[in-house]
């Protein structure tokens, strides 16, 4: 049976590695980022709970998860909030946001796992399958067998123009830059030119017929995949 894959996301790597060891002791298989930016660079959609904090350099927690709420994609993924800011108010502004649960720091590992376990009972089935698969107009991306199929046909796309495709697909009616793409579709350390990125999109969008279509080029920005 597939473990659910859980995301810590907290600026103060003791608190990760500590929630990270007792869920993965718990039984769930868990990831984890030190900010809101790196969290986001991860492909949110594959998780099925978020823990995050709430105040961290750089983007806040509280604008990842308006982030998270506003993709089709990613907006059914459950949040738990992990905040030393514990006021009424506080604890408002985090549900206000999009949150399921909302624990105040410093808090019990035990009572995280209860709060936890309760959050992922709430989510029904079909959602936790719909993160594994994006599925636009017959477009449909296989996003646990990394495969995609088109009105019901194997695509035959290269591994880099597969991410290509599910990066944009992902973050729909969002330009990415070439040199975006090229961050997360290529390994760190690869020397990629923009226009390696413009020639694997172009084969890309020819694989995939009458969807290449939906990919479209910004100049001077970078591509936009908008149904």
């Amino acid at each position: 049976m597939e473990k659910t894959r859980i995301l810590v996301v907290d600026d103060e790597l003791d608190i990760c590695d500590i929630i990270s060891f007792n869920l993965q002791t718990a039984g769930y298989e868990v990831e984890t980022a030190a900010s809101a930016e790196e969290a986001m660079d991860k492909g949110i959609q594959r998780f099925q709970l978020i823990l995050l904090d709430v105040m961290m350099p750089g983007m806040s927690g509280l604008e990842m998860a308006r982030q998270i709420k506003a993709r089709t994609d990613t907006a059914h993924i459950p949040l738990i909030f992990l905040s030393a800011k514990d006021t009424e108010d506080d604890i408002i502004s985090g549900f206000e946001t999009g949150a399921d649960d909302y624990v105040p720091k410093p808090f019990s590992v035990r009572e995280l796992l209860a709060r936890v376990k309760a959050v992922l009972a709430r989510i029904p089935n079909g959602e936790k399958r719909q993160q594994e698969v994006v599925d636009i107009e017959g477009l449909v991306i296989d996003l646990k067998n990394m495969r995609v199929i088109i009105d019901g046909e194997d695509a035959a796309l290269t591994r880099t123009e597969y991410e290509l495709l599910r990066i944009l697909a992902t973050n729909r009616q969002q330009v990415l830059s070439r040199q975006k793409l090229i961050e997360k579709a290529w390994p760190k350390g690869v020397v990629v030119s923009d226009r390696t990125v413009d020639v694997n999109i172009a084969r890309m969008r020819k694989k995939i017929g009458r969807f290449s279509s939906f990919i479209i080029s910004r100049s001077g920005f970078g591509y936009c995949f908008e149904v």
